[in-house]
């Protein structure tokens, strides 16, 4: 893969940020969750974000 460009780089660790936010929030949501189709939806979210982070976070190595 070839390097990255200044601009590339830095929407990159904007990308980040925004799924890492979107984890603690959705992570929040879910243990504030009573009904459990809501709680598991807020799971689901928090987990696909962590997930995409993690994919995001490959190219910075």
């Amino acid at each position: 893969m070839s390097q990255l460009n200044q601009i590339e780089l830095q929407n990159l660790r904007h990308l980040i940020g925004a799924h890492d936010t979107a984890v603690q929030k959705m992570s929040a949501y879910a243990q504030q969750s009573k009904d459990p189709q809501v709680k598991a939806y807020f799971e689901k979210s928090a987990q696909s974000a962590q997930k995409t982070k993690q994919q995001l976070l490959s190219f910075l190595s």
